[in-house]
Parts: structure tokens; sequence; C-alpha cells
């Protein structure tokens, strides 16, 4: 079964625990700038999101890799980096569209999430379920029953 990162960000407070919880796990020290999730803030509006790779399908970080430093870890689905086989070119930061592949000044390699092998630390950090690890054949389940239920209350409303 394949699980992935479930984010809703009407659940997020801002709190930046998944960050530092990334951090640590992944660097070994709290430093949120090397956090593989982050929490961007709409400031105008009071409102926060986290975000963080998708583990795509298509993964084109992926395919654009040239020594082909990034591959799918079988038991989590991830794309992951490989430091030993990284050269730092940035290609793969080129190819995200989603811009979640970040070059690391420190190491000359790249960094993105590779799901903690399976324990995500800023889903176990979150304290407002902001951020879960569920089943991926489920992730959308949730928000089709309350889209159902809205829908179903408006149409007995009228």
């Amino acid at each position: 079964m394949q699980r992935s990162l479930v984010l809703d960000p009407k659940k997020c407070t801002g709190c930046m625990q998944c960050e530092m919880a990334c951090s640590l796990e992944n660097e070994g020290y709290v430093v949120p700038a090397r956090s593989r999730i982050r929490v961007f803030a709409f400031h105008d509006e009071g409102r926060y999101a986290p975000f963080t790779c998708t583990q795509c399908s298509e993964a084109w970080c992926l395919h654009a890799c040239p020594v082909e430093a990034i591959t799918i870890d079988a038991s989590t689905g991830a794309k992951v980096v490989h430091d030993t086989v990284c050269v730092g070119c940035k290609v793969c930061t080129i190819a995200c569209p989603f811009g979640t592949i970040n070059y690391a000044s420190n190491s000359g390699k790249v960094i993105k999430c590779d799901l903690c092998g399976g324990e995500p630390a800023c889903a176990h950090a979150c304290p407002t379920g902001a951020i879960t690890y569920q089943d991926a054949d489920q992730t959308g389940l949730d928000r089709m029953r309350r889209w159902a239920g809205e829908s179903l209350s408006s149409a007995t409303a009228q």
C-alpha cells in the first residue's frame, strides 16, 4: 500500500513545527532553511499553507537528472536523491514544475522530501493535523465526502 502526505492549509496555524522537525530529521539540527517542507505565509489574508514535494507519478525531476541520482523508493514511492551520485547540477530543480527541489549550498547537492523513509517527521510534528500521512488511494476521499455533503445540503436548502 502506497501512502502520501496530505496537506490541509485550512488547518495550518503557521507554527513551523513541520519545518523544524524536517530539518532535525534530515540535517541533525534545527535549521528551517534546510527543511524539505515549507510553510508559506499569506500575511494579508492571515493564513498559512504547508508545501512540499508531491512525489509526482510523472517525476520530471527523476527523468531530468543526467546522472540518475534520483530513484524511486520501492516501499514508499518517494523520489529519493542519492547524495553520493548527485553532482549538484540543479537540472532537477529546473524540471520540477512545483519548485519543491532545492539546492543546498552547504553540500553542493539538491534536497527534496523523501517521506523520511515512510515515517514523515513533519506529519508526526504537526499539532493541528494540517499534515497527515495517509493511504494514497484514500487521500481525496474525505474531500469528496465533504463536497458531496455540501452539495446535498445546498440542494435540500433550496
